[in-house]
């Protein structure tokens, strides 16, 4: 029987032969597969980084316009913030000065109750105001001549030129 396995051998060389072959080639078309796969999967991952890349200066771009808008509208309401405290200030010293004026006889009393009888009539019912000047009414009507409403009117007067207090000198 040594002699019949000796007459296999041959085939089986052969068979081993082919079989390893067939190995490297499987071998060679797996390793060149894998390559492939892992170009493509590179080629993938850079578009994948690239469209990641794009979106999040995208989101950048557009947080950072919203964070200018917030900056500005912050900004805006500080202004107005500090204007309406400039302005309150100034209506204050002004109703104060004129309040002081009229303490001071700048203006009579008995002149501001003319004035307001000029303007409902003689039948207008004037009366004293706590803080200097006048109210008078009528049925229907009233006027105020206090310290304070001609204070306020002047400023009123003021309209666009109070804007002058905002800008620099």
């Amino acid at each position: 029987m040594t002699a019949s396995m000796d007459a296999l051998d041959p085939v089986r060389a052969e068979l081993l032969r082919a079989a390893r072959a067939s190995a490297d080639a499987v071998r060679e078309r797996a390793r060149a597969d894998a390559e492939e796969t892992l170009r493509a999967a590179h080629g993938s991952a850079d578009e994948v980084l690239a469209q990641a890349r794009d979106l999040g200066e995208a989101d950048g771009a557009a947080e950072a316009a919203r964070e200018r808008v917030r900056a500005v509208q912050d900004a805006w309401a500080a202004e107005l913030a500090a204007r309406s405290e400039v302005y309150a200030e100034l209506r204050a010293a002004v109703r104060t000065g004129v309040r002081r004026a009229m303490a001071e006889g700048a203006v009579p009393q008995a002149r501001l109750a003319e004035a307001a009888r000029a303007l409902l009539g003689t039948q207008a019912r004037v009366t004293a105001a706590a803080e200097g000047g006048v109210t008078a009414e009528v049925p229907g009507r009233r006027v105020d001549l206090s310290a304070d409403a001609l204070a306020d009117r002047a400023l009123e007067r003021l309209g666009a030129q109070a804007e002058t207090l905002w800008r620099p000198p």
